[in-house]
Order: C-alpha cells, then structure tokens, then sequence
C-alpha cells in the first residue's frame, strides 16, 4: 500500500480514535487528507456536517497526524448559490476565513469546484425547496479569479476539481485530488506509484489510478443537498 487517500468533512472519529481508526492509519506510510469545508455545516444545506468553526478546529490535529501539512488539503467544494429573499446568496464569504486557517498552518493546497446539479440532486432540492442557483460559465469565472487572488495572497494553491469552464484562469490550475507526483514526492521512502490516469473517473478528472475502499451503498449523516452518492437521500 503506497498511500490511503481519505476524504471527510468531518475527521472526529479518526481523531478521538474512534474504532481504533487513528491506530489503523497510522500504521500506513503515507496518508493524504482531503477535508471538505463549504461554511455551510449546520445549515440546510449540510444540516449534519459540522459548523464552520468545529470544522477548523479539527485542522491542528489533522496536520499533526498526517505528519506534514502538505498531506492535508481543504476543499472548499462545492461552491454554492441559492436564491433568499429576492437576492442571490451563496458560501463565498466563508473562503477568506477558511484560507486563511489552512496558510496559517502550512497547507499549501486548497481545492473547489462550482456545484454540479445532477437529476438526483435537482429533485431532492425541489423536495426541500431549495431554490438552487447555477450561475452561468461567465460568471463563474469571475467568482473563480476573486477566489484565485484569496488564496495567492495566503500563498495558496487554488485548484479546480473537473472544471473544464475555468480553463486558463490566472491561478487556478486543474485538480488530481489524488496526484502520482505529489504522493511520490511526499512518501517518506519516495517509493513510485502509477501515473496512469484513473480510468473509473470523468473525463475531465486528472486523478491517478487507485483503489476506491468506499461504497455508494452506504449511507452520510451530512445529509447535502447537492450530494449525488447518498443512496438513502
């Protein structure tokens, strides 16, 4: 096992050890965190994730566990709009706060992507009366250049998961969530991994092969609006 890639956006039970999981992936070489924080925990649209300043709390200990803060990267993922009151509300306001968080503790990486409204998603906002916005490419790429000159001034990598429409944009460089090069140059005996792309993803995703240990029949107390893989939503 060259690396485990691990996705959440809420670590607690790995850090409280909670079923020994903190003993289990600590006898790995390598583990790289991705960890999810829109500012919408608590919210409708995330009402099971953890409020905004619980999940930045969890990043000290994260780091700390992976042993180097460049095996942590937040995504700020996905970038939302919604309709409220007769204007357009969305949780861009919460990336200052949230870059700012992982510069401070020598992240390096920060991943979004503009929310993908799949049939599954479109109904299950229809059946909560969530008025959903998508915005026009034009207009998310303007989102995209502010957001790109936040994280530059945090000396951030802004990177963009499977968003073919933000192509070009200063500052934003196209995503592989999980990255042959990186994992390599990070591993503590620099052991080689394929660089093949992932054959099991989207077109668009620059993801190197991997094993996925995760199931789409389980099931997410987050309870996201936009998910595509919660068989239970």
């Amino acid at each position: 096992m060259h690396s485990v890639v691990l996705w959440s956006k809420d670590f607690s039970n790995l850090l409280r050890n909670e079923h020994g999981l903190k003993d289990l992936f600590a006898a790995y070489d390598q583990v790289y965190l991705h960890f999810t924080v829109t500012g919408l925990g608590g919210t409708a649209v995330e009402p099971g994730a953890p409020v905004l300043r619980e999940a930045l709390s969890q990043l000290p200990e994260l780091t700390a566990f992976a042993g180097n803060p460049l095996r942590v990267s937040v995504r700020f993922d996905p970038v939302l709009f919604w309709e409220d009151g007769g204007a357009v509300r969305s949780n861009l306001p919460f990336f200052p706060e949230i870059a700012a968080a992982a510069a401070g503790l020598g992240i390096r990486d920060i991943r979004t992507s503009f929310a993908q409204w799949y049939g599954k998603a479109i109904r299950r906002a229809a059946a909560r009366r969530f008025p959903f916005v998508d915005p026009s490419d034009g207009e998310k790429r303007a989102h995209a250049v502010a957001l790109a000159e936040i994280a530059a001034a945090h000396g951030l990598s802004l990177l963009a998961c499977c968003q073919p429409a933000l192509a070009g944009i200063p500052g934003v460089r196209p995503s592989a969530c999980i990255n042959a090069n990186l994992l390599e140059s990070l591993h503590p005996g620099r052991e080689p991994v394929s660089r093949r792309k992932d054959r099991g993803q989207r077109a668009d995703c620059l993801c190197t092969e991997s094993m996925d240990i995760g199931s789409y029949a389980q099931t997410c107390p987050h309870g996201c609006v936009y998910c595509y893989a919660n068989p239970k939503l």
